[in-house]
């Protein structure tokens, strides 16, 4: 396969798939490209002119680009998101303490029939 960049015939797999490679970029298929090894440094025709080497290896840097963009805004949102989670834990109202009592129910139970004896003997 000819690279259709700069017409190369050098045959061998590497350059074979660089070939494709470049013609997957002028297609503008960017997935076919990374299917390709477009992110591999290692991936490189020598018989290739140099404008087509050039071409490749911008479409190199700005794939990498785009990916380390993609992955600094998923960590902003992530971090955003954690934020909001933080702040809205810290604006919950604190929890008022119940006016259960702290004896066991029993206790409860002979203490709440002592109040009651007291209050009625304070009754005029």
């Amino acid at each position: 396969m000819s690279c259709s960049a700069c017409g190369c015939t050098a045959s061998g797999s590497d350059s074979v798939r660089v070939h494709a490679l470049v013609a997957s970029l002028q297609a503008d298929d960017i997935d076919q490209a990374l299917s390709l090894g477009l992110l591999d440094d290692a991936v490189a025709c020598p018989a290739c002119s140099e404008a087509c080497r050039a071409l490749l290896h911008a479409a190199r840097i700005e794939r990498q680009r785009a990916l380390a963009a993609r992955d600094r805004y998923r960590a902003r949102t992530a971090r955003l998101e954690r934020r909001q989670r933080e702040r809205a834990e810290r604006r919950k109202p604190v929890a008022i303490a119940s006016k259960a009592s702290a004896l066991p129910p029993a206790a409860a139970a002979a203490l709440a029939r002592a109040r009651a004896r007291a209050a009625g003997r304070n009754e005029p």
